[in-house]
C-alpha cells in the first residue's frame, strides 16, 4: 500500500491481502444483542477468488462491509496487506477504498440519465485524473467488458447484464487489488449471470485481481477457488466449492 494511507509499499507476495483476526460485530445490547460476526478468522491470499455463502442472517454482508472498510468491527483486527486497518484514520480508510478496492453491487448502482462512459469515469474524477486521460481509460475499460460502441448509452438503454458490465468496468478502472462483489448476479437471468461470472473469472485469472464475492447461488460460487460457509456469524466450514456443497447436500 502507498504512503498515502500511512503504510509502506514493501508488501510481499506471501502477505495475505486480507486477514481477519477474531473479528466480532455486535449490534444492540442485553436481550437485544445481535452478534452479526462472532470471532471470525479469515485469510485471503493475493489472486484468490473467494465466495462467501450462508443462509440469511449468517453474517455474509457484515463481513463484506468490514472487508470493504464500509463498517468497523466491534472487536478483533483487520489487516489489509499486513496493515492494521483499525489504526488508519477515516481519510486513510477512504484512500484505501479508492486506491485498492473495487465494488460491484447487485443493484448496479449506476447514475441514471448518465452515459456508461461517464459512470465509469467517476472513480477517476475523485482521483483527480485529467479529463482526457479519464476518457481514454474509460473507453478501454468498457471495451474490456464487451461494451465497445455502447459508451454513450445511459442505463435505461442497457439490459441488466450490460448495466452490470458497466459496473464492473467502473470497479476495474482504478486498477484495484481486490474486487468486492455483493450478489453481482442477483438481478440477472441465468444466461446473463453466467456471462458476468465468466467476466469476473477472466479478470481474476488473467490480471490476478483478488475477488471476494457474496452469493446465494451455488452455480455462481462454483467459479470461486474457495467457498466460505457462514452460519450465525461464524465460519462453519471452508473448502473448494465441491467440498462445501457436497457437505451441505449430505446434511452433515
Amino acid at each position: 500500500m502507498s504512503s498515502d494511507t500511512g503504510t509502506g509499499s514493501n508488501v510481499g507476495r506471501d502477505t495475505p491481502v486480507i486477514a481477519l483476526r477474531d473479528i466480532s460485530k455486535v449490534y444492540g445490547s442485553g436481550e437485544a444483542e445481535v452478534r452479526a460476526m462472532d470471532g471470525v478468522d479469515l485469510t485471503i491470499a493475493p489472486g484468490e477468488f473467494v465466495a462467501i455463502m450462508g443462509p440469511s442472517g449468517s453474517g455474509k454482508s457484515t463481513a463484506m462491509n468490514i472487508i470493504g472498510c464500509l463498517d468497523s468491527p466491534t472487536s478483533g483486527s483487520y489487516l489489509f496487506n499486513g496493515v492494521q486497518v483499525g489504526d488508519l484514520t477515516r481519510d486513510q480508510r477512504a484512500l484505501l477504498r479508492r486506491n485498492y478496492l473495487g465494488f460491484v453491487f447487485q443493484g448496479f448502482n449506476l447514475l441514471a440519465r448518465t452515459s456508461a462512459i461517464d459512470n465509469v469515469e467517476l472513480p477517476l474524477i475523485y482521483k483527480g485524473v485529467p479529463a482526457g486521460e479519464r476518457r481514454a481509460q474509460a473507453m478501454q475499460a468498457l471495451a474490456k467488458v464487451g461494451l465497445k460502441g455502447r459508451e454513450h448509452h445511459d442505463p435505461s438503454q442497457l439490459s441488466g447484464g450490460q448495466q452490470q458490465r458497466v459496473a464492473i468496468a467502473r470497479a476495474l478502472i482504478g486498477s484495484p487489488q481486490v474486487i468486492l462483489a455483493d450478489e453481482p448476479t442477483g438481478n440477472l437471468d441465468t444466461k446473463r449471470s453466467l456471462e458476468i461470472m465468466e467476466l469476473l473469472s477472466d479478470f481474476n485469472q488473467r490480471e490476478g485481481i483478488t475477488i471476494v464475492m457474496v452469493t446465494h447461488e451455488e452455480d455462481m460460487a462454483a467459479y470461486a477457488h474457495r467457498v466460505i460457509w457462514m452460519v450465525d456469524g461464524r465460519i462453519e466450514r471452508t473448502g473448494t466449492p465441491e467440498e462445501v456443497f457436497n457437505h451441505e447436500r449430505q446434511g452433515a
